[in-house]
Protein backbone atom coordinates (compact mmCIF):
# COMPACT_ATOMS: atom_id res chain seq x y z
CA UNK A 1 0.00 0.00 0.00
CA UNK A 2 1.18 3.27 -0.98
CA UNK A 3 2.07 5.61 2.28
CA UNK A 4 0.22 9.23 2.00
CA UNK A 5 2.63 12.15 2.86
CA UNK A 6 0.03 12.47 6.35
CA UNK A 7 0.49 9.34 7.11
CA UNK A 8 4.54 9.41 6.89
CA UNK A 9 4.52 12.55 8.69
CA UNK A 10 2.42 10.93 11.66
CA UNK A 11 5.41 8.63 11.71
CA UNK A 12 7.76 11.48 11.73
CA UNK A 13 5.96 12.68 14.52
CA UNK A 14 5.93 9.81 16.39
CA UNK A 15 9.44 9.08 16.64
CA UNK A 16 8.83 5.65 14.61
CA UNK A 17 11.73 3.55 14.40
CA UNK A 18 9.68 0.76 12.87
CA UNK A 19 9.58 2.97 9.68
CA UNK A 20 13.31 3.38 9.68
CA UNK A 21 14.35 2.84 6.18
CA UNK A 22 10.78 2.57 4.80
CA UNK A 23 11.41 6.21 3.95
CA UNK A 24 13.56 9.22 4.30
CA UNK A 25 13.04 12.74 5.66
CA UNK A 26 14.18 15.79 4.07
CA UNK A 27 13.61 19.03 5.95
CA UNK A 28 13.79 22.02 3.16
CA UNK A 29 14.77 24.58 5.61
CA UNK A 30 17.73 22.93 6.91
CA UNK A 31 18.52 20.85 3.59
CA UNK A 32 19.09 17.75 5.74
CA UNK A 33 17.12 14.29 5.49
CA UNK A 34 17.19 12.19 8.55
CA UNK A 35 15.48 8.92 9.27
CA UNK A 36 11.65 8.90 11.15
CA UNK A 37 13.02 7.97 14.36
CA UNK A 38 15.25 11.21 14.23
CA UNK A 39 15.75 12.59 18.28
CA UNK A 40 16.19 15.90 16.32
CA UNK A 41 13.18 18.97 16.70
CA UNK A 42 10.47 18.07 14.45
CA UNK A 43 9.84 20.18 10.96
CA UNK A 44 6.38 21.85 10.17
CA UNK A 45 4.93 19.68 7.22
CA UNK A 46 4.96 21.90 4.93
CA UNK A 47 8.99 22.20 5.13
CA UNK A 48 9.17 18.29 4.80
CA UNK A 49 9.41 16.03 1.74
CA UNK A 50 9.90 12.23 1.89
CA UNK A 51 12.31 10.03 0.04
CA UNK A 52 12.25 6.60 -0.83
CA UNK A 53 16.20 6.23 -0.49
CA UNK A 54 18.65 7.97 0.99
CA UNK A 55 20.11 8.67 -3.16
CA UNK A 56 16.56 10.31 -3.87
CA UNK A 57 17.47 12.44 -0.86
CA UNK A 58 20.85 13.43 -1.97
CA UNK A 59 19.61 13.85 -5.43
CA UNK A 60 17.42 16.69 -4.77
CA UNK A 61 19.98 18.63 -3.10
CA UNK A 62 19.85 17.05 0.65
CA UNK A 63 22.64 15.93 3.04
CA UNK A 64 22.71 13.16 5.89
CA UNK A 65 21.95 14.28 9.08
CA UNK A 66 25.08 13.95 11.56
CA UNK A 67 22.79 12.44 14.46
CA UNK A 68 20.86 10.08 13.50
CA UNK A 69 23.35 8.67 10.54
CA UNK A 70 20.62 8.00 7.54
CA UNK A 71 23.06 6.46 5.16
CA UNK A 72 24.92 4.36 7.81
CA UNK A 73 22.08 2.51 8.54
CA UNK A 74 20.63 2.33 4.81
CA UNK A 75 23.39 0.26 4.23
CA UNK A 76 23.47 -1.59 7.56
CA UNK A 77 26.84 0.04 8.74
CA UNK A 78 26.29 2.17 12.15
CA UNK A 79 30.20 3.52 13.00
CA UNK A 80 28.65 5.09 16.23
CA UNK A 81 26.89 2.15 17.77
CA UNK A 82 30.15 0.08 17.07
CA UNK A 83 32.66 2.70 18.96
CA UNK A 84 30.17 2.91 21.67
CA UNK A 85 30.33 -0.87 21.92
CA UNK A 86 34.49 -0.61 21.25
CA UNK A 87 34.14 1.59 24.43
CA UNK A 88 32.06 -0.32 26.93
CA UNK A 89 34.27 -3.98 25.49
CA UNK A 90 37.22 -2.13 26.89
CA UNK A 91 35.29 -1.07 30.22
CA UNK A 92 34.16 -4.59 30.61
CA UNK A 93 37.26 -6.35 30.35
CA UNK A 94 39.55 -3.96 32.20
CA UNK A 95 37.74 -1.38 34.55
CA UNK A 96 40.49 -0.48 36.73
CA UNK A 97 42.36 1.52 33.44
CA UNK A 98 38.77 4.14 33.88
CA UNK A 99 38.92 5.39 37.46
CA UNK A 100 36.15 7.36 36.78
CA UNK A 101 33.38 9.21 34.09
CA UNK A 102 35.36 11.46 33.32
CA UNK A 103 38.34 9.00 32.07
CA UNK A 104 35.36 7.18 30.16
CA UNK A 105 34.56 10.04 28.31
CA UNK A 106 37.76 11.08 27.29
CA UNK A 107 38.18 7.80 25.94
CA UNK A 108 34.86 7.64 24.21
CA UNK A 109 35.96 10.30 21.59
CA UNK A 110 32.43 12.33 22.03
CA UNK A 111 31.74 15.47 24.19
CA UNK A 112 30.03 14.63 27.90
CA UNK A 113 26.49 15.08 27.06
CA UNK A 114 26.34 13.20 23.45
CA UNK A 115 28.63 10.21 25.65
CA UNK A 116 26.08 10.39 28.20
CA UNK A 117 23.06 10.22 25.27
CA UNK A 118 24.94 7.24 23.28
CA UNK A 119 25.48 5.04 26.90
CA UNK A 120 21.58 5.52 27.54
CA UNK A 121 20.41 5.26 24.12
CA UNK A 122 22.40 1.55 23.63
CA UNK A 123 22.83 0.38 26.70
CA UNK A 124 19.69 1.78 28.89
CA UNK A 125 22.66 2.93 31.61
CA UNK A 126 25.59 5.88 32.80
CA UNK A 127 28.70 5.96 32.53
CA UNK A 128 28.85 5.66 36.32
CA UNK A 129 26.12 2.52 36.02
CA UNK A 130 28.57 0.61 33.49
CA UNK A 131 31.88 0.97 35.62
CA UNK A 132 30.08 -0.31 38.39
CA UNK A 133 28.59 -2.83 36.56
CA UNK A 134 32.10 -3.77 35.22
CA UNK A 135 34.21 -3.60 38.32
CA UNK A 136 31.65 -5.79 39.72
CA UNK A 137 31.54 -8.76 37.27
CA UNK A 138 35.39 -8.61 37.40
CA UNK A 139 35.39 -9.08 41.08
CA UNK A 140 33.67 -12.00 40.88
CA UNK A 141 35.44 -13.47 38.42
CA UNK A 142 38.35 -13.02 41.06
CA UNK A 143 36.27 -14.15 44.31
CA UNK A 144 35.21 -17.46 41.98
CA UNK A 145 38.88 -17.98 41.14
CA UNK A 146 40.30 -17.15 44.61
CA UNK A 147 42.85 -14.55 43.86
CA UNK A 148 43.96 -12.87 46.65
CA UNK A 149 42.49 -11.05 49.67
CA UNK A 150 39.54 -9.25 49.56
CA UNK A 151 41.33 -5.47 48.97
CA UNK A 152 43.39 -7.32 46.75
CA UNK A 153 40.07 -8.12 44.39
CA UNK A 154 38.71 -4.80 45.23
CA UNK A 155 42.20 -2.94 43.99
CA UNK A 156 41.77 -5.15 41.18
CA UNK A 157 38.47 -4.81 39.50
CA UNK A 158 39.12 -0.43 40.46
CA UNK A 159 37.46 0.31 43.75
CA UNK A 160 39.12 3.03 45.53
CA UNK A 161 37.73 1.76 48.88
CA UNK A 162 37.47 -2.01 50.66
CA UNK A 163 33.91 -0.35 52.44
CA UNK A 164 32.86 1.02 49.03
CA UNK A 165 33.13 -2.52 47.12
CA UNK A 166 31.93 -4.24 50.26
CA UNK A 167 28.52 -1.87 50.05
CA UNK A 168 28.00 -2.13 46.17
CA UNK A 169 28.59 -5.58 46.22
CA UNK A 170 26.40 -6.74 48.76
CA UNK A 171 23.47 -4.73 47.44
CA UNK A 172 23.67 -5.89 44.12
CA UNK A 173 24.18 -9.33 45.17
CA UNK A 174 22.24 -9.82 48.33
CA UNK A 175 25.81 -10.93 49.89
CA UNK A 176 28.83 -9.87 51.21
CA UNK A 177 32.20 -10.90 49.03
CA UNK A 178 33.33 -13.03 51.70
CA UNK A 179 30.48 -15.30 51.02
CA UNK A 180 30.28 -14.95 47.82
CA UNK A 181 33.90 -16.33 47.43
CA UNK A 182 32.28 -19.32 49.77
CA UNK A 183 29.49 -20.24 46.93
CA UNK A 184 31.20 -23.12 45.54
CA UNK A 185 31.93 -24.68 49.30
CA UNK A 186 28.34 -26.40 48.59
CA UNK A 187 25.10 -25.65 51.17
CA UNK A 188 22.08 -23.10 51.11
CA UNK A 189 23.21 -19.89 49.03
CA UNK A 190 21.56 -17.15 51.35
CA UNK A 191 20.56 -13.59 49.74
CA UNK A 192 19.78 -10.59 52.23
CA UNK A 193 16.47 -8.71 51.29
CA UNK A 194 16.55 -5.06 51.13
CA UNK A 195 14.94 -3.25 53.94
CA UNK A 196 12.11 -1.94 52.12
CA UNK A 197 11.54 -4.91 49.69
CA UNK A 198 7.73 -5.88 48.59
CA UNK A 199 7.90 -9.70 48.78
CA UNK A 200 3.87 -9.70 49.18
CA UNK A 201 4.39 -8.31 45.27
CA UNK A 202 7.36 -10.79 44.13
CA UNK A 203 5.32 -13.36 46.11
CA UNK A 204 2.05 -12.73 43.58
CA UNK A 205 3.99 -12.12 40.57
CA UNK A 206 5.56 -15.79 41.20
CA UNK A 207 2.31 -17.64 42.05
CA UNK A 208 0.06 -15.90 38.59
CA UNK A 209 -0.20 -20.08 37.49
CA UNK A 210 -0.88 -21.64 40.50
CA UNK A 211 -1.04 -24.67 37.77
CA UNK A 212 2.16 -24.12 36.00
CA UNK A 213 4.26 -27.28 35.06
CA UNK A 214 7.73 -25.35 35.13
CA UNK A 215 7.34 -23.79 38.46
CA UNK A 216 5.29 -23.88 41.74
CA UNK A 217 5.00 -21.13 44.75
CA UNK A 218 3.68 -22.71 48.04
CA UNK A 219 3.20 -20.60 50.82
CA UNK A 220 6.60 -18.43 51.21
CA UNK A 221 8.64 -21.16 49.23
CA UNK A 222 8.99 -20.70 45.19
CA UNK A 223 10.42 -23.20 42.81
CA UNK A 224 11.27 -23.34 39.04
CA UNK A 225 12.55 -25.56 36.92
CA UNK A 226 16.03 -24.06 35.70
CA UNK A 227 19.67 -24.56 34.08
CA UNK A 228 22.32 -23.99 36.15
CA UNK A 229 25.25 -23.76 33.86
CA UNK A 230 24.40 -26.72 31.27
CA UNK A 231 22.77 -28.78 34.56
CA UNK A 232 18.80 -29.19 34.66
CA UNK A 233 17.94 -28.63 38.42
CA UNK A 234 15.06 -27.28 40.17
CA UNK A 235 15.67 -24.23 42.09
CA UNK A 236 13.89 -23.78 45.48
CA UNK A 237 13.95 -20.23 46.98
CA UNK A 238 12.77 -20.26 50.64
CA UNK A 239 11.32 -16.33 51.36
CA UNK A 240 11.87 -14.88 54.89
CA UNK A 241 11.42 -11.22 55.80
CA UNK A 242 14.67 -10.37 55.83
CA UNK A 243 16.59 -13.35 52.92
CA UNK A 244 16.05 -15.51 50.85
CA UNK A 245 17.26 -18.93 50.98
CA UNK A 246 18.13 -20.38 48.15
CA UNK A 247 19.34 -24.23 47.27
CA UNK A 248 19.39 -26.54 44.05
CA UNK A 249 18.37 -30.41 43.43
CA UNK A 250 19.21 -31.53 40.30
CA UNK A 251 20.13 -35.87 39.40
CA UNK A 252 23.41 -34.61 38.43
CA UNK A 253 26.43 -33.26 40.63
CA UNK A 254 26.35 -29.30 41.01
CA UNK A 255 29.53 -28.00 41.08
CA UNK A 256 30.85 -24.56 42.12
CA UNK A 257 29.67 -23.29 38.32
CA UNK A 258 26.22 -24.49 39.22
CA UNK A 259 26.23 -22.95 42.54
CA UNK A 260 27.11 -20.07 41.19
CA UNK A 261 24.95 -20.51 38.17
CA UNK A 262 21.86 -20.99 40.96
CA UNK A 263 23.16 -17.33 42.71
CA UNK A 264 22.70 -15.04 39.56
CA UNK A 265 19.18 -16.88 38.38
CA UNK A 266 18.21 -16.20 42.39
CA UNK A 267 19.61 -12.61 42.10
CA UNK A 268 17.86 -11.76 38.65
CA UNK A 269 14.76 -13.33 39.81
CA UNK A 270 14.58 -10.65 42.91
CA UNK A 271 15.77 -8.02 40.91
CA UNK A 272 18.88 -7.09 42.91
CA UNK A 273 20.91 -5.48 40.61
CA UNK A 274 18.09 -2.54 39.73
CA UNK A 275 17.94 0.57 41.30
CA UNK A 276 14.10 1.03 42.24
CA UNK A 277 15.39 3.83 44.94
CA UNK A 278 16.64 5.97 41.65
CA UNK A 279 12.90 5.69 39.89
CA UNK A 280 10.72 6.34 42.98
CA UNK A 281 12.88 9.86 42.84
CA UNK A 282 12.04 10.16 39.29
CA UNK A 283 8.37 9.54 39.94
CA UNK A 284 8.10 12.21 43.09
CA UNK A 285 10.00 14.45 40.88
CA UNK A 286 7.28 14.34 38.20
CA UNK A 287 4.32 15.11 40.39
CA UNK A 288 3.35 11.06 40.33
CA UNK A 289 4.24 10.20 43.74
CA UNK A 290 1.19 7.69 43.61
CA UNK A 291 2.79 5.78 41.33
CA UNK A 292 5.25 4.25 44.07
CA UNK A 293 3.18 5.09 46.67
CA UNK A 294 3.41 1.50 48.93
CA UNK A 295 5.94 0.03 46.83
CA UNK A 296 8.71 1.88 45.99
CA UNK A 297 11.27 -0.20 46.12
CA UNK A 298 9.52 -2.56 43.14
CA UNK A 299 11.23 -4.50 40.68
CA UNK A 300 11.73 -6.11 37.85
CA UNK A 301 10.95 -10.07 38.38
CA UNK A 302 13.28 -11.47 35.50
CA UNK A 303 12.18 -15.22 34.08
CA UNK A 304 14.28 -18.01 35.06
CA UNK A 305 16.32 -18.14 31.18
CA UNK A 306 15.95 -16.11 28.37
CA UNK A 307 14.54 -19.09 26.51
CA UNK A 308 11.86 -19.35 29.32
CA UNK A 309 11.19 -15.64 28.17
CA UNK A 310 11.47 -16.15 24.54
CA UNK A 311 8.86 -18.85 24.60
CA UNK A 312 6.43 -16.52 26.96
CA UNK A 313 7.04 -13.90 24.74
CA UNK A 314 5.52 -15.78 21.70
CA UNK A 315 2.92 -18.00 23.37
CA UNK A 316 1.31 -15.05 25.63
CA UNK A 317 0.83 -12.47 22.31
CA UNK A 318 -2.62 -11.37 21.67
CA UNK A 319 -4.37 -13.86 24.00
CA UNK A 320 -5.55 -13.40 27.77
CA UNK A 321 -3.28 -14.71 30.61
CA UNK A 322 -5.24 -17.39 31.71
CA UNK A 323 -5.13 -19.37 28.10
CA UNK A 324 -1.51 -18.60 27.45
CA UNK A 325 -0.56 -20.38 30.72
CA UNK A 326 -2.91 -23.37 29.54
CA UNK A 327 -0.83 -23.56 26.40
CA UNK A 328 2.14 -22.96 28.35
CA UNK A 329 1.40 -26.56 30.49
CA UNK A 330 0.44 -28.42 27.52
CA UNK A 331 3.38 -28.00 25.74
CA UNK A 332 5.71 -28.56 28.94
CA UNK A 333 3.73 -31.76 29.99
CA UNK A 334 4.05 -33.58 26.16
CA UNK A 335 7.38 -32.09 25.88
CA UNK A 336 9.08 -31.31 29.20
CA UNK A 337 11.85 -32.96 31.07
CA UNK A 338 10.84 -34.43 34.75
CA UNK A 339 12.64 -33.17 37.89
CA UNK A 340 13.28 -34.22 41.39
CA UNK A 341 10.25 -32.80 42.75
CA UNK A 342 8.02 -33.35 40.27
CA UNK A 343 8.31 -29.67 38.31
CA UNK A 344 9.55 -30.37 34.53
CA UNK A 345 11.61 -28.34 32.44
CA UNK A 346 10.62 -26.73 29.42
CA UNK A 347 10.82 -28.39 25.89
CA UNK A 348 14.44 -28.55 24.58
CA UNK A 349 14.56 -26.13 21.57
CA UNK A 350 15.81 -29.00 19.95
CA UNK A 351 12.58 -31.19 20.41
CA UNK A 352 10.33 -28.13 19.41
CA UNK A 353 12.61 -27.94 16.14
CA UNK A 354 11.33 -30.99 14.86
CA UNK A 355 7.66 -30.56 14.89
CA UNK A 356 5.22 -29.20 12.30
CA UNK A 357 2.98 -26.82 13.24
CA UNK A 358 -0.06 -28.86 12.75
CA UNK A 359 1.43 -30.89 15.96
CA UNK A 360 0.35 -28.28 18.22
CA UNK A 361 -3.34 -27.76 17.25
CA UNK A 362 -4.76 -30.40 19.25
CA UNK A 363 -3.48 -28.25 22.38
CA UNK A 364 -5.04 -25.38 20.99
CA UNK A 365 -2.26 -23.59 19.11
CA UNK A 366 -3.44 -21.05 16.20
CA UNK A 367 -1.56 -21.75 13.04
CA UNK A 368 0.42 -18.73 13.17
CA UNK A 369 1.49 -19.23 16.98
CA UNK A 370 2.67 -22.46 16.16
CA UNK A 371 4.64 -21.20 13.45
CA UNK A 372 6.23 -18.76 15.07
CA UNK A 373 7.07 -20.64 18.15
CA UNK A 374 8.71 -23.62 16.25
CA UNK A 375 10.68 -20.85 13.63
CA UNK A 376 12.20 -18.99 17.18
CA UNK A 377 12.79 -23.04 18.15
CA UNK A 378 15.08 -24.04 15.08
CA UNK A 379 16.70 -20.58 15.51
CA UNK A 380 17.82 -21.24 18.89
CA UNK A 381 18.53 -25.19 18.13
CA UNK A 382 20.92 -24.60 15.07
CA UNK A 383 22.95 -21.80 16.54
CA UNK A 384 21.39 -18.68 14.64
CA UNK A 385 19.58 -17.24 17.53
CA UNK A 386 22.62 -16.89 20.53
CA UNK A 387 19.74 -16.34 23.70
CA UNK A 388 23.17 -16.65 25.57
CA UNK A 389 25.12 -13.59 24.31
CA UNK A 390 21.98 -10.92 24.05
CA UNK A 391 22.43 -10.22 27.79
CA UNK A 392 25.93 -8.56 27.11
CA UNK A 393 25.28 -7.22 23.89
CA UNK A 394 23.70 -3.50 23.61
CA UNK A 395 20.14 -2.75 23.75
CA UNK A 396 19.98 -1.89 20.34
CA UNK A 397 22.20 -4.68 19.05
CA UNK A 398 19.78 -6.84 21.30
CA UNK A 399 16.56 -5.27 20.07
CA UNK A 400 17.46 -5.51 16.42
CA UNK A 401 18.23 -9.34 16.75
CA UNK A 402 15.07 -9.77 18.47
CA UNK A 403 13.20 -7.70 15.67
CA UNK A 404 14.79 -9.89 12.80
CA UNK A 405 13.16 -13.39 14.21
CA UNK A 406 9.44 -13.92 12.65
CA UNK A 407 6.97 -13.40 15.29
CA UNK A 408 8.59 -11.28 17.55
CA UNK A 409 7.27 -7.43 17.46
CA UNK A 410 7.62 -4.46 19.82
CA UNK A 411 5.57 -6.28 22.18
CA UNK A 412 7.61 -9.30 22.50
CA UNK A 413 11.35 -8.55 21.68
CA UNK A 414 10.65 -5.22 24.75
CA UNK A 415 9.08 -7.89 27.09
CA UNK A 416 11.97 -10.54 26.25
CA UNK A 417 14.52 -7.98 26.68
CA UNK A 418 13.07 -6.45 30.55
CA UNK A 419 12.04 -9.69 31.46
CA UNK A 420 14.40 -11.79 30.85
CA UNK A 421 17.30 -9.91 29.79
CA UNK A 422 17.83 -7.18 32.55
CA UNK A 423 17.57 -4.09 30.06
CA UNK A 424 15.85 -1.35 32.52
CA UNK A 425 14.51 1.26 29.89
CA UNK A 426 12.00 -1.02 27.73
CA UNK A 427 8.21 -0.71 27.28
CA UNK A 428 6.18 -3.24 26.02
CA UNK A 429 4.29 -1.10 23.30
CA UNK A 430 0.56 -2.16 22.91
CA UNK A 431 0.72 -4.05 26.49
CA UNK A 432 -3.05 -3.67 28.11
CA UNK A 433 -1.77 -3.44 31.50
CA UNK A 434 0.54 -0.33 30.33
CA UNK A 435 -2.13 1.10 28.71
CA UNK A 436 -4.82 1.06 31.34
CA UNK A 437 -2.06 2.08 34.14
CA UNK A 438 -1.48 5.12 32.11
CA UNK A 439 -5.31 6.12 31.72
CA UNK A 440 -5.56 5.84 35.26
CA UNK A 441 -2.72 7.56 36.37
CA UNK A 442 -3.25 10.17 34.22
CA UNK A 443 -6.93 10.11 34.24
CA UNK A 444 -7.14 10.20 30.48
CA UNK A 445 -10.76 9.66 28.63
CA UNK A 446 -9.53 7.00 26.40
CA UNK A 447 -6.68 4.39 26.86
CA UNK A 448 -3.56 5.71 24.54
CA UNK A 449 -2.68 4.15 21.80
CA UNK A 450 0.64 2.77 20.53
CA UNK A 451 2.05 6.42 19.93
CA UNK A 452 0.55 7.96 22.75
CA UNK A 453 1.95 5.05 24.94
CA UNK A 454 5.61 5.71 23.59
CA UNK A 455 5.41 9.84 24.51
CA UNK A 456 3.92 9.03 27.53
CA UNK A 457 6.36 6.54 28.72
CA UNK A 458 9.03 8.63 27.62
CA UNK A 459 9.30 11.12 30.68
CA UNK A 460 10.35 7.77 32.23
CA UNK A 461 13.48 7.08 30.86
CA UNK A 462 16.38 5.77 31.65
CA UNK A 463 13.71 3.31 34.14
CA UNK A 464 10.82 2.83 31.86
CA UNK A 465 10.89 -0.83 32.58
CA UNK A 466 10.09 -0.14 35.94
CA UNK A 467 7.76 2.11 34.80
CA UNK A 468 6.21 -0.71 33.59
CA UNK A 469 5.62 -2.78 36.26
CA UNK A 470 4.29 -0.20 38.65
CA UNK A 471 1.67 0.31 35.57
CA UNK A 472 1.22 -3.30 35.97
CA UNK A 473 0.32 -2.91 39.46
CA UNK A 474 -1.40 0.41 39.42
CA UNK A 475 -5.07 -0.67 38.98
CA UNK A 476 -4.48 -4.26 41.13
CA UNK A 477 -5.55 -4.00 44.90
CA UNK A 478 -2.77 -4.86 47.34
CA UNK A 479 -1.33 -8.12 48.12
Amino acid sequence: MRMTHAHMYSRLLAGDPEYNGRFFTGVLTTGIYCLPSCKARKPRSENVRFFPTCEAAREAGLRPCLKCHPDDFARGADPVLESIEALVGEIRSEPSRFPDVPSVVRRSGFGATRCFELLRQHYHATPADLLLRARLEAAKGHLAAGRGSLLDVAGAAGFESASAFHAHFRAQNGMTPARYRELGRGGPIRLDLPADYPLAHLLRSLGRDAQSLTERLSGSVYETASDLAGVPATLRIAFSRATAEVTAVSDHPLGPAQLRAAHALAAGILGLDQDPAAFARLARRLGLARLVAGRAGLRVNRTAGAYDGLLWSIIGQQINLPFACVLKRRLVEALGTPLPGGLRTLPPASALARLDPSDLRPWQYSRQKAEYLIGAARLVADGTLDLGSLQGLSATRAERTLLAVRGLGPWSVNYLMMRSLGFPDCVPLGDTGVTSGLQALLSLEDRPDTDATRRLMAVFSPHRSLATVHLWQFNQPPP
